[in-house]
């Protein structure tokens, strides 16, 4: 499977409304600390943004919902992983992601055939504390070598400048969060990532 290589994270609809339109083809929403019905309120105005602009929307951890709502793809952490029902996951033809940090993580992720393995994080991270300290780019080749032809994200303190060095490490797609989020303008980062990637 083929993903495209830039995969923002967002943390609401208004950032897709916003920058999906500048033509993202992979996004991740991840909400955090919202009453179901919100989360399904913002699901809903993802969906409707990703597909009038052909951008594939991956969501994360509320895999009910997600169910429930139609999507396509589904991104798991860990801890998810413990309460998931990946059975009714599978049934429902969504696509998964898992996100994994050390080679128990990904012997885990692997034994449930997932559509993409995330590593990370590769740099150190603003975004949430983690117990793991960065991965760096060499762990993204083992991993590579070990996943054969499952696609491979990194993710963690990515920008620009750091996305050639996991590239040329092994990774098919490069994440990104703060990065995009904190910068004065959103949008001409974007565009700079388009551009790198493309």
């Amino acid at each position: 499977m083929k993903l495209d290589r830039f995969y923002p994270i967002f943390d609401g609809a208004d950032w897709l409304e916003r920058l999906v339109p500048l033509g993202i083809k992979l996004v991740q929403l991840r909400i955090k600390d919202q009453t179901p019905d919100e989360i399904r309120h913002q699901i809903r105005r993802a969906k409707a943004v990703c597909a009038a602009h052909d951008c594939a929307l991956v969501i994360n951890d509320y895999w009910q919902i997600a169910i429930e709502e139609g999507c396509d793809w589904l991104h798991l952490g860990q801890e998810d992983l413990d309460t998931a029902d990946i059975a009714a996951i599978r049934a429902a033809g969504l696509r998964l992601g898992i996100s994994t940090h050390d080679r128990a993580e990904l012997n885990r992720a692997l034994d449930l055939k997932p559509d993409y393995i995330a590593l990370g994080p590769i740099y150190p991270t603003i975004l949430k504390q983690m117990k793991w300290h960065e991965q760096g780019v060499e762990r993204l080749t083992k991993w590579r070598d070990r996943i054969g032809d499952t696609p491979l994200i990194a993710i963690g303190g990515m920008s620009i400048e750091r996305a050639s060095g996991a590239f040329d490490a092994g990774a098919d797609v490069v994440a990104a969060v703060t990065d995009i989020t904190l910068n004065a303008s959103p949008e001409d980062r974007v565009r700079a990532w388009l551009a790198a990637t493309r």
